[in-house]
């Protein structure tokens, strides 16, 4: 059977559980070697353990994305020793906590916007020269319903990535007449542990699993996918 991302490069942050681990190990089984990016170095471990039964290896990089310094090393490192990358994730993501908008502390405010979006913008910053070396460079990033419908008590979170849908669209239009392209991920109500500190009472089991939203980002990734500047929801695209 034919491997869908055979031979592509792929980063994906936020790979030690949930989507991001799910999207890691399925871009390997479709062929991709996988840079695993994460803050826990025995969960990356896990994940490599779980790649290898594909077949195939990750290379695990144990890293807080925060450090923005640390950013630039890896993506000189991914240039010395493959000179591209294929596909971009920007998975990572923080809630924090709810509350009210005014009980948030500066350091947990800082906190989100740093993960959210922040760390999305270095990872452009560092990465964009990859991607345009790529013959057809993605990026993919991960974003909320919450956007479109914002709630009480999730200011931060909310506020965060519609900041980050708003710069990747203008980003898409920047690279439009490239090979690059830059769409936007909805997962919608997915069983992680983000989603469970949201909705502590809601059963896990009702839920679609991080494996079952995978499709979409595969769609993404490939190298004849033409649309730039979207918002996918994965419910559009689920996994068999």
């Amino acid at each position: 059977m034919t491997k869908r991302l055979e031979g592509r490069v792929a980063l994906v942050t936020g790979a030690t559980r949930g989507i991001g681990a799910a999207v890691a190990l399925r871009y390997a089984a479709e062929g991709a070697h996988v840079i695993a990016v994460g803050r826990t170095q025995g969960a990356l471990e896990d994940l490599d353990d779980q790649i290898r039964l594909f077949g195939s290896e990750a290379t695990l990089v144990p890293q807080d994305l925060t450090e923005y310094d640390a950013i630039d090393r890896l993506a000189a490192a991914i240039h010395g020793r493959w000179k591209k990358l294929d596909i971009l994730v920007g998975n990572a993501g923080a809630l924090h906590s709810l509350r009210p908008l005014s009980h948030y502390t500066p350091a947990i405010w800082d906190e989100v916007m740093n993960i959210n979006l922040t760390v999305n913008w270095r990872l452009i910053r560092a990465f964009e020269p990859l991607l345009r070396a790529s013959d057809s460079g993605r990026g993919i990033f991960v974003t909320s319903g919450i956007t479109r419908k914002p709630r009480a008590y999730w200011g931060p979170y909310a506020a965060s990535k519609a900041a980050l849908e708003a710069m990747i669209v203008s980003y898409a239009e920047e690279i439009d007449n490239t090979a690059m392209r830059m769409n936007i991920v909805d997962p919608g109500r997915v069983a992680t542990k983000m989603r469970n500190l949201a909705f502590p009472g809601e059963d896990p089991k009702s839920l679609p699993q991080p494996r079952d939203v995978t499709e979409a980002f595969v769609v993404l990734a490939e190298p004849g996918f033409t649309g730039n500047g979207q918002i996918v929801k994965t419910a559009d695209y689920l996994s068999a």
